[in-house]
């Protein structure tokens, strides 16, 4: 057999395997979420990561695509490879085009994910398709182009980014945290005076579940971006998203543990997807030793952020804001600090620093505005927000038509009788629910 084809068919099944397990992240997705939210919205949060997987993945393919890795213009975007169509020879792939894709595919459909976490049991279903569908055909090709682009004016600076703690998690994040401030908080989350009622989860164990899944899928996440089967670095590649993860579920743990008595579970799974975060970025550049700083590192400034989220009065139900977004940005500049290749603390060297601490802040800053602005405009179509008829019945009575555990629901009203008189997103005079 001629050896080129032999290496573009393991290539080819190397790229498609790592891609069906990125993809099955939006199943750990769906179980994180609906664990971390009450059970009157297991459903409907279950809903919009469908609308991720359904209308991300054809919006992407329309537009998105194109605009992320056609070829270039000033810099900024792409001008070909619309719906798969046209030359696509400048980016020299290893794989065949629909392989390539259908692998950038699922990155698109983690991005959203990210953000419909945070804006968890008071968005308008309608609402977040509208945003779902620019999400994957503008916002993240964009910037997507700008790091990974084959002439994207980040990626000709020195930007590094092996799999996108920057392209994908601190944009989404921040993305994430414009989101839940404009929607507002849940109703009952914040008192008058900024103090923070606790929203408890309704299903831990579930949650916990969907971290294993999104910890299974995240090594093809990091080790598939060789998009190259007999690459010499995919067993460390693996071996650093593994330390770094470990790294940041024990941190976690162990610092709610000497600071309450007790080792919370919400804050250890999200230490261990804070690791996977901040290790994305530096997966093929960083050793094992500074993995492990960086994904202890990770899982502190998680909990950190957590409670500089809350007192920014910005409702995030499952976290994704302190996960994603902080520890995103915080992955991409560790790459400046500890690359083998030409990190800070390593060779002593700042010209990676500086180009890394400038894609994190340009990339986040645009996921964050360009969602506000998005969803301004989307507001004046269709209101972003529920009712509060609709929240206080639960969204999945409220748009679907059903409930996830109809045992437990069969005598529950449609909606309530009496609807308390509140300011929604505020916590004024709001009620536990």
């Amino acid at each position: 057999m001629d050896l080129q084809a032999l290496s573009l068919g393991m290539n080819t099944i190397w790229v498609v395997l790592t891609a069906a397990m990125i993809f099955l992240m939006e199943g750990g997705f769906a179980l994180l979420e609906a664990g971390f939210v009450r059970s009157k919205n297991n459903v409907s949060i279950i809903m919009k990561v469908f609308v991720d997987m359904v209308f991300g993945v054809l919006a992407f393919f329309a537009v998105g695509f194109g605009i992320m890795f056609g070829v270039d213009k000033l810099g900024l975007f792409g001008t070909n490879g619309f719906a798969l169509q046209g030359s696509l020879e400048h980016l020299g792939l290893s794989v065949p085009s629909e392989a390539f894709w259908l692998f950038q595919a699922a990155f698109v459909v983690a991005a959203i994910s990210i953000v419909s976490g945070a804006i968890a049991e008071r968005m308008n279903f309608k609402a977040y398709i509208l945003f779902a569908v620019v999400m994957a055909a503008v916002i993240y090709p964009l910037s997507g182009h700008w790091v990974w682009g084959i002439d994207g004016w980040l990626a000709k600076l020195g930007m590094k980014d092996f799999a996108g703690s920057a392209a994908i998690h601190a944009m989404a994040g921040f993305a994430a945290l414009a989101a839940a401030r404009l929607v507002g908080a849940r109703i009952g989350k914040f008192n008058e005076d900024g103090t923070v009622n606790v929203i408890a989860p309704s299903n831990l164990p579930l949650a916990a579940m969907g971290t294993f899944v999104l910890w299974f899928g995240w090594f093809g996440f990091n080790a598939g971006s060789t998009l190259n089967a007999t690459a010499s670095n995919i067993g460390s590649i693996a071996s650093v998203t593994l330390l770094a993860s470990a790294a940041g579920g024990a941190s976690a743990m162990l610092y709610t543990l000497f600071k309450t008595g007790k080792a919370d579970p919400a804050f250890t799974i999200n230490g261990v997807l804070a690791g996977l975060v901040a290790i994305t970025a530096g997966c093929a550049f960083v050793g094992p030793f500074s993995a492990l700083v960086i994904g202890a590192f990770a899982g502190v400034l998680m909990i950190w952020a957590t409670g500089w989220v809350d007192r920014m009065k910005v409702d995030d139900p499952v976290g994704a804001v302190a996960v994603h977004g902080f520890n995103g940005a915080f992955g991409a500049i560790a790459v400046g600090l500890f690359a083998i290749d030409g990190g800070l603390l390593t060779t002593g060297g700042w010209n990676l620093l500086g180009a890394q601490v400038l894609g994190t802040v340009v990339v986040s800053v645009w996921g964050y505005l360009a969602t506000a602005g998005t969803l301004k405009l989307i507001d004046k179509v269709v209101s972003i927000r529920v009712s509060v008829e609709e929240e206080l019945a639960g969204l999945d009575l409220s748009y679907h038509g059903t409930a996830a555990y109809s045992e437990l629901n069969a005598d529950m009203p449609a909606f309530p009788l009496e609807v308390p008189q509140i300011q929604q997103g505020k916590g004024s005079e709001a009620v536990r629910v």
